[in-house]
C-alpha cells in the first residue's frame, strides 16, 4: 500500500522542490495536476516534453511514486466545444501519463454541482466522451481511472457499472474510490454496508483511493476536517484493503498541515 497526497494541497512550487518536501514530509506517492502543482507550469498549453520528463526525474530521484496524474475534466457538459476541448486534453495527459510513468491519469466527469435533472441530461454526453478518450487510452497503452461523485454524471454504483460494461476493457479502464464523494446523506446512511456493497462490485477496477474526512456544519455546509475527525467510517474500506494482494496506492486530499502526521498515521492503519 503506497501513502500519497494531492501535491497541490501544499501550493505550487518548483518541480524539484515539491518532490523533496514529499519525500521529507513522509510520503511515497503523489497525485499531480501539472498546472496546479508547478510553477514551471501555468496551463495545460505549456506542457512540454522536457518539462515532464524533468517531473519524472525530480520524482524518481526522491523516490517518490506517480499513481494518478490528474486531469479533471467536464465530459459531461452538454456544450459541445466544452467537451472537445475536454476529451482533447484528457487525451494529451494519457501521453503524458504514459511518459511519467503514472499508474493512472483520473478524472471525474463534471465541474459543477448538478441537479439530478442536469445528471440525467449530461450522461449521454459522459458516455461519449468517455468512449472517444477509452480510443487513445487503448492506444498509447495508458489506464484512465474514473472518479464517481454523486453530484456528477458518474453519480451511483449502477452507472459505474454500465460504464465498466460499455467499455469492457478492464485493463485500461480503472477507478478513483473516493467514499466521501459519494456519501449524500451522512446522517442516514450504513456507511459499513454501502462501501462493502460499493467494493464488492467494483473493488477489482480500483488502484487509488482518496482518503479525506468532513463534517456538516449548522447550514448543512461542508467542512474538511482531519483524518477520523468527521463523518467518515473507513472500517469497511480497512477491510476491504486488508484482503488485497495488489497495491492500492492511497491519497490524501484536502491536506492540513496541522495535521500531516496524524493523518499519515490514520491512513497506515487503514
Amino acid at each position: 500500500m503506497k501513502i500519497g497526497v494531492r501535491a497541490h494541497d501544499y501550493g505550487k512550487r518548483k518541480i524539484e522542490g515539491m518532490a523533496a518536501l514529499l519525500r521529507d514530509e513522509g510520503y511515497g506517492a503523489a497525485q499531480l495536476v501539472l498546472p496546479k502543482a508547478f510553477m514551471e507550469i501555468s496551463r495545460y498549453e505549456d506542457v512540454k516534453s522536457g518539462v515532464v520528463e524533468k517531473v519524472r526525474r525530480a520524482f524518481e530521484k526522491n523516490d517518490v511514486e506517480i499513481p494518478v496524474l490528474g486531469c479533471y475534466m467536464d465530459l459531461g457538459n452538454p456544450d459541445a466545444q466544452v467537451r472537445k476541448l475536454a476529451v482533447k486534453t484528457l487525451e494529451q495527459c494519457l501521453v503524458w501519463g504514459k511518459e511519467l510513468g503514472a499508474g493512472v491519469v483520473g478524472t471525474e466527469t463534471a465541474y459543477p454541482r448538478l441537479t439530478e435533472e442536469q445528471k440525467r441530461v449530461w450522461k449521454p454526453f459522459m458516455l461519449d466522451s468517455i468512449k472517444r478518450v477509452m480510443e487513445t487510452a487503448c492506444r498509447v497503452d495508458m489506464r484512465l481511472a474514473l472518479e464517481p461523485v454523486y453530484w456528477h454524471p458518474l453519480t451511483d454504483l449502477e452507472t459505474t457499472l454500465e460504464v465498466i460494461r460499455m467499455v469492457g476493457d478492464e485493463k485500461h479502464l480503472r477507478l478513483i474510490f473516493d467514499a466521501s464523494n459519494l456519501l449524500e446523506f451522512p446522517e442516514d446512511t450504513d456507511q459499513d454496508r454501502l462501501w462493502t456493497r460499493w467494493l464488492e462490485r467494483i473493488g477489482r477496477y480500483v488502484d487509488v483511493m482518496h482518503i479525506k474526512d468532513f463534517s456538516l456544519d449548522r447550514r448543512g455546509q461542508y467542512q474538511p476536517e482531519p483524518l477520523g475527525k468527521g463523518v467518515m467510517r473507513y472500517g469497511a474500506v480497512s477491510r476491504w484493503l486488508e484482503g488485497q494482494k495488489r497495491e492500492i496506492s492511497l491519497i490524501r486530499e484536502e491536506m492540513n498541515l496541522l495535521f500531516v502526521k496524524e493523518d499519515l498515521a490514520f491512513m497506515r492503519n487503514l
